[in-house]
């Protein structure tokens, strides 16, 4: 833990956040503190514990958060939800929260710990077992942004291509002898609906094929420097945040919003269909189920922009006539 809360380690998330120097002066900083990360600790330590710090800080704090304004405030809460009572940890407004809801949130939380202890376990299979280069590349030369770019935009396809087929053909596969189907069926939906931290919430075996595969693979054979994945495992903490908070209110209504709206609609349409974390490959193969899909989000969202900006032209029109009306009385007085 000494090397999660050190002054390198916290720098690396708050030197680009909280400095207000130049740019040059920031990429300057984040660099020297990179460096005296890389060098002051083994490889294996700074990715375990980058994992940890984003994990804990983007998905962790505000989900337990989230959970715990649920359980202290089911009233205000209840305001929020997409899904109204139903989206709370005790499915009643009024309904006192019982050991299960906890329980859930433990499992969660344990299956997190879960994931990083297997990335653990890869790691030092491939450095120490078979005298192989690590998965993930630690190293001080930093990664040009074309190639951040490039490999965040083959990270995410992966994932959208191994969570759909995962999902759809494996946990919810209509082979009787499929134990994990079993599993993922009594675990996660036996929800009623998507709530703070039950983006981790399922049986450990299908936690780690539905949830840890198609997110540490991708990094994996592409081989992600590690700031690459630090990024790109921040990007995937916020989605998994707000997508099962249960929320209608998101940092971007048109991303998170559309995502947010198929995840629960898989669960509470018994998993006919949201099989893709982002629906892409729903879309494709016709197996998109509820009110929209990728194609209507983003239909709504150029609307939605166009009506901001009919509004934003009648508003400074009728600036523009009342500056125009202020002038000709002006003048007349003076007249």
């Amino acid at each position: 833990m000494e090397a999660l809360f050190s002054i390198p380690m916290l720098s690396l998330f708050l030197v680009p956040v909280l400095s207000s120097y130049s740019t040059s002066l920031n990429l300057l900083f984040f660099y020297m503190t990179w460096t005296t990360l890389v060098l002051s600790h083994p490889p294996l330590r700074v990715e375990l514990f980058g994992t940890a710090a984003v994990r804990i800080l983007f998905y962790a704090l505000p989900s337990i958060i989230f959970f715990v304004f649920d359980v202290l405030t089911p009233s205000a809460a209840v305001v929020l939800k997409a899904q109204g009572e139903t989206g709370l940890p005790s499915g009643k407004k009024n309904g006192k929260i019982r050991t299960r809801e906890f329980k859930i949130a433990g499992w969660a939380l344990l299956n997190l710990c879960l994931g990083i202890a297997a990335q653990a376990a890869i790691e030092s299979l491939l450095v120490k077992g078979l005298g192989v280069r690590s998965a993930i590349k630690v190293s001080l030369k930093l990664p040009m942004p074309y190639e951040m770019l490039k490999d965040m935009v083959r990270g995410m396809l992966g994932r959208e291509i191994l969570s759909y087929v995962l999902h759809r053909y494996v946990l919810h596969s209509k082979n009787s002898k499929n134990f994990l189907a079993k599993y993922h069926q009594s675990w996660y939906h036996a929800l009623r609906a998507p709530f703070p931290l039950t983006a981790h919430y399922d049986h450990p075996l299908t936690y780690i094929i539905y949830t840890f595969i198609p997110t540490y693979l991708p990094a994996m054979l592409f081989r992600f420097h590690m700031l690459t994945y630090l990024l790109y495992l921040s990007i995937i903490s916020i989605e998994e945040t707000f997508v099962y908070s249960g929320y209608t209110i998101m940092p971007t209504s048109f991303f998170l919003g559309g995502i947010a709206r198929r995840t629960d609609m898989h669960l509470l349409l018994g998993a006919e269909g949201n099989f893709g974390p982002w629906g892409i490959l729903d879309w494709i193969f016709g197996t998109t189920v509820g009110d929209t899909d990728v194609e209507d989000d983003i239909m709504d969202e150029l609307e939605e922009h166009e009506i901001e900006d009919k509004m934003r032209r009648a508003v400074q029109s009728s600036k523009r006539k009342i500056k125009a009306g202020t002038s000709w009385r002006r003048r007349r007085r003076d007249e």
